[in-house]
């Protein structure tokens, strides 16, 4: 993996942290959510305008940020109604399974070869990422989730982590066809499309002004850090393997750790400080891979 990739990737994942740091501060997360995008967009618009750098859209390059679109949203809901309904230490490394699949859809349908170093880069990661939220270490703790499919907000974790992963290979499509500014771009449009439709349900009706007025700095502070967040991440897309990217990305964990240690004086156990190491781990195999 080219050490350029790797450092846009590093910054997108710390982009990625900062901004789930914003959300977790929020008061109405769906709506600020939307507002974050939003504000990104614009953001993006405006640099669009002043660098005379606009997109030109072919069908394809539609269809293909329509699609993974559809894919990122789908993940939030699913993912959000899975942490809200369900235990955290069930739900969430479920949700991680995405990084198992893309190598998977990697090889399969881009082509991409893995090495054997490589590929035990990611299954260390997929390891701490999974671990990460556990209680405790043990094979029942371990096991645990995988005795509960019948649970909604267990198969809806599943289905969050195999919807990001079909996502993953449409992004990479993207960036490998388009320029990745354009598409990223192009992407949170119709991010905030499908997020508008969302919000025009009367369950949401007033929500939105009131969120904004409560957390105005939050909401400022959130675009361009997701811009940060998509640009850099697709940049680094089109210079490395999808397989090795997505599972890389999962250092926005060891830095949200250290963002809870550091900034906000959480305590963390053993077994996270034990799965952000080994992430850090799995990511030095990938890069030498």
């Amino acid at each position: 993996m080219q050490t350029l990739a790797l450092l846009l990737i590093i910054i997108s994942a710390l982009m990625h942290a900062l901004w789930n740091l914003l959300v977790k501060k929020s008061g109405d997360k769906t709506i600020f959510i939307w507002w974050m995008f939003l504000c990104a967009w614009g953001l993006m618009s405006l640099s669009t305008v002043a660098l005379g750098f606009y997109p030109i859209l072919s069908p394809r390059s539609l269809a293909t940020a329509a699609g993974a679109a559809v894919c990122f949203v789908l993940y939030h809901w699913l993912g959000g109604f899975a942490y809200r309904e369900g235990d955290l230490s069930v739900t969430y490394p479920l949700a991680q399974t995405a990084m198992l699949y893309v190598p998977i859809w990697g090889v399969l349908f881009l082509g991409e070869q893995l090495t054997t170093l490589g590929i035990f880069g990611i299954l260390i990661i997929a390891f701490g990422a999974y671990c990460i939220q556990l209680r405790v270490l043990s094979v029942q703790e371990l096991l645990r989730p995988l005795t509960q499919l019948g649970n909604r907000s267990v198969q809806a974790a599943l289905l969050a982590g195999f919807t990001y992963s079909i996502g993953a290979i449409i992004d990479k499509s993207g960036v490998d066809s388009y320029s990745a500014y354009r598409f990223t771009y192009t992407l949170v449009f119709f991010m905030v499309f499908y997020m508008s439709l969302n919000l025009l349900r009367p369950r949401y009706r007033g929500r939105v002004v009131q969120e904004l007025r409560r957390n105005p700095k939050l909401v400022l502070l959130s675009g361009p850090t997701v811009f940060a967040s998509f640009l850099t991440f697709r940049l680094g897309l089109q210079l490395a393997p999808v397989s090795y990217a997505v599972p890389v990305r999962q250092v926005s964990l060891l830095i949200g750790v250290l963002i809870g240690l550091v900034f906000l004086r959480e305590s963390y156990g053993r077994i996270r400080l034990a799965s952000a190491a080994l992430i850090l781990t799995g990511v030095v195999f990938v890069w030498h891979g």
